[in-house]
């Protein structure tokens, strides 16, 4: 049951919000208005048609003792002059014997009030005339017909009531919403602000503001972001030196290799330092990650279409299909580079790959798909780790230094995106790169 009612309930901070404070407001109403139409325009009514019965009643008991129709005449001119009732008489006339009827309030509590005054059988008539309500009094020699107006029988007060209440809960409520919608405006800033840092898009204009709770929580969020940029720029200018320094040196042995004669410990010398240099630039590539690149404006397809080059120049046989265009912001060289990665393994392990892209609902997906081995799906987690490698070999021929999965999934996530691997409709391995839009 509770899981059935959180269905229907907001999910948003302002949502709910609102609802804390609209609900009692509601509750607030509705037992007003049920003490309203319980106690006073229930007196009310009562009161006004105590009112008209007793003026029937008095017209009654004058009639009563002036038979005459002279006299008759002479009490129904002053009924019409003082007590706003218009009447007429029936000679001979008998109303039907019956109870009478009322389904509404005002047509209860005037028969409620004319059986408590008259005493007489009558009748009520709310629905004939519009503006006026009409009572047929049975007396002895025929019938009067009373015609009363129907504002007698009915205070405008209600409508004042409710136009009153709902009038003051349409401002409560508007002046609730301003005030709320002020309040999760930084919250949602805040989140933004988190996402696109997420995303490595610049937040330098984002400032704290809102309640205090709210400015904690970004002062918490700036001092963490500075944290954070201030360890990667550390990192990058500790990589640039090693890079640097692992370099010359490998140089310098490469150089002296070459001059030296040609027999098998220097060919194997020269395999050894290509191995080095591959695994070093696995390394730094891995430890650089996106670097201080800036995200910018990029489209899709001629980058796809760049990598899709590149792996057929390498030998690969690739299919690439784009079935629409897009354009975000994006980590050219970082993403070119998971590309790049994710492409370069496929050839490696199959002989044909597949390569589609196009936008699924709200993301953009990129689909690699090839003829290979694949990988075991108890593995699938597994080989996004850093380091690890489905072949526990070190051959670069055989598969690298177990990067090339690691650093396609930190570039993907650091754009706000994910990579699942599943199994190929081609019999291999499908890696699914799906980004927001």
């Amino acid at each position: 049951m509770a899981t059935q009612i959180k269905k229907f309930l907001p999910k948003s901070l302002f949502g709910r919000s609102m609802m804390i404070i609209v609900t009692p407001l509601i509750l607030l109403q509705v037992v007003s208005a049920i003490i309203f139409y319980e106690t006073h325009w229930d007196k009310v009514t009562l009161r006004l048609a105590r009112g008209v019965a007793g003026d029937v009643a008095a017209i009654v008991s004058l009639l009563r003792q002036d038979t005459k129709a002279a006299d008759r005449d002479w009490v129904f001119d002053l009924a019409s002059g003082t007590m706003q009732l218009t009447m007429s008489f029936r000679q001979e006339d008998v109303l039907v014997n019956a109870p009478p009827i009322g389904d509404d309030l005002m047509s209860r509590m005037l028969i409620r009030a004319l059986k408590e005054a008259v005493g007489k059988p009558f009748q009520i008539d709310t629905e004939s005339l519009p503006r006026h309500v009409l009572i047929d009094v049975q007396l002895a020699d025929g019938v009067l017909r009373i015609e009363t107006p129907r504002k007698r029988l009915f205070s405008s007060t209600t409508y004042v009531f409710v136009i009153w209440m709902v009038g003051t809960s349409l401002i409560l409520f508007a002046v609730a919403t301003i005030f709320m919608r002020n309040q999760v405006k930084p919250i949602r800033r805040l989140a933004d602000a988190a996402e696109n840092f997420g995303k490595g898009r610049d937040v330098s204009q984002f400032k704290p503001e809102g309640a205090t709770e709210v400015r904690q929580a970004a002062s918490a969020f700036l001092a963490m972001r500075e944290r954070i940029v201030r360890q990667i720029r550390q990192r990058t200018d500790m990589l640039a030196g090693v890079s640097h320094d692992l370099r010359t040196p490998l140089t310098r042995m490469r150089l002296l290799v070459e001059m030296l004669d040609t027999d098998a410990g220097a060919a194997d010398l020269k395999s050894d330092i290509a191995e080095m240099e591959h695994m070093l630039e696995g390394y730094l590539a891995f430890a650089r990650g996106e670097g201080t690149e800036v995200p910018q404006t990029t489209k899709l397809s001629p980058l796809l279409e760049k990598v899709a080059e590149q792996g057929q120049r390498k030998g690969g046989l690739i299919d690439l299909h784009v079935e629409s265009e897009h354009t975000m912001p994006l980590r050219a060289a970082a993403f070119q580079r998971c590309l790049t990665n994710l492409i370069d393994n496929a050839i490696r392990y199959g002989e044909h790959v597949t390569v589609r892209a196009g936008l699924r609902n709200d993301k953009y997906e990129i689909t690699i798909d090839d003829d290979g081995p694949g990988i075991p799906e108890e593995l699938r987690d597994d080989v996004l780790r850093p380091f690890f490698r489905v072949d526990d070999s070190r051959n670069p021929v055989t598969g690298g230094v177990g990067l090339g999965l690691t650093i396609a999934n930190d570039v993907v996530r650091a754009h706000g995106g994910e990579i699942m691997l599943a199994d190929s409709p081609n019999g291999g391995l499908r890696i699914r790169l799906r980004l927001p839009v």
